[in-house]
């Protein structure tokens, strides 16, 4: 941050429209000046510039500009996060999800254009903000939740049922006890797969609710943001929703990639 404010002072407009006028003036006068003169003007010019610059790095106002500046560029940049991870949700959801998905953007968008075209306060741009990290978080465990969805059922529990049943008769027939002990292996193993999917199933359900829960703070935050209903209270709220979104996605992405291959 202190090197864009850096840069922000030393190609600020002024500063630069001031040196240019500085260095026109004095390569004007070096047809009549002795060249030491012209270096000593040139010098001269460039710490006139500087000067400026420090002018700027002092001013309360170029800073209080160039915090605006920042706050908006944060903003914009939390805004593009959410297309892309948008985008990247967009090709793993149902006509269902992406209905949704398009709702929240939508309420997100609306936010977003609140916040550059309205009046700005700390409180509303932390808000907003917040909300932004929430898209965010929403369009993460959306991916996660959609793909995992998809791996259930492509599980067939009837199947593994079946198999169970088989192999439960094939127990009690065989008289060889290591024939028997190995088909309690396999029926054990199926058992848990059973047992781990119906886990899932019921982790899977309290995900869509968490997701239903976030569509619905964020539609309501943007009322509020409209009404000017603002509130340290509601960015505790959506503090707590991004945390416990992220711990979710967490969970699921864990699991995708240490999933075991039935």
């Amino acid at each position: 941050m202190k090197l864009r404010l850096l840069i922000g002072a030393l190609f600020k407009t002024r500063n630069i429209a001031l040196l240019i006028i500085i260095f026109s003036i004095m390569y004007s006068m070096e047809a009549i000046s002795p060249i030491y003169f012209s270096i000593f003007s040139k010098f001269l010019g460039v710490a006139l510039y500087f000067i400026l610059v420090i002018q700027s790095l002092t001013s309360k106002k170029f800073h209080e500009d160039f915090n605006k500046k920042e706050k908006i560029r944060k903003v914009q940049n939390l805004n593009y996060n959410c297309y892309k991870l948008a985008n990247e949700a967009k090709k793993y959801t149902n006509s269902t999800y992406l209905q949704k998905l398009r709702k929240v953007m939508f309420d997100k968008d609306e936010m977003v254009k609140s916040f550059l075209k309205g009046e700005k306060s700390l409180l509303k741009e932390k808000i907003v903000e917040q909300t932004l990290n929430l898209v965010i978080a929403y369009n993460k465990l959306l991916v996660n939740f959609c793909i995992r969805s998809r791996e259930l059922k492509g599980i067939d529990i009837i199947e593994v049922a079946n198999r169970i049943n088989i192999n439960l008769r094939k127990q009690n027939f065989t008289k060889d006890e290591s024939i028997a002990e190995d088909i309690k292996k396999v029926i054990e193993m199926d058992e848990r797969m059973i047992s781990r999917q119906k886990d899932e199933k019921i982790e899977l359900e309290r995900i869509a609710a968490k997701l239903n829960y976030m569509e619905s703070t964020i539609s309501m935050f943007k009322h509020q943001i409209f009404s000017k209903i603002e509130s340290e209270e509601m960015i505790e709220k959506l503090e707590t929703a991004v945390n416990e979104a992220s711990a979710l996605e967490s969970v699921l992405e864990e699991r995708r990639r240490n999933k075991t291959k039935y």
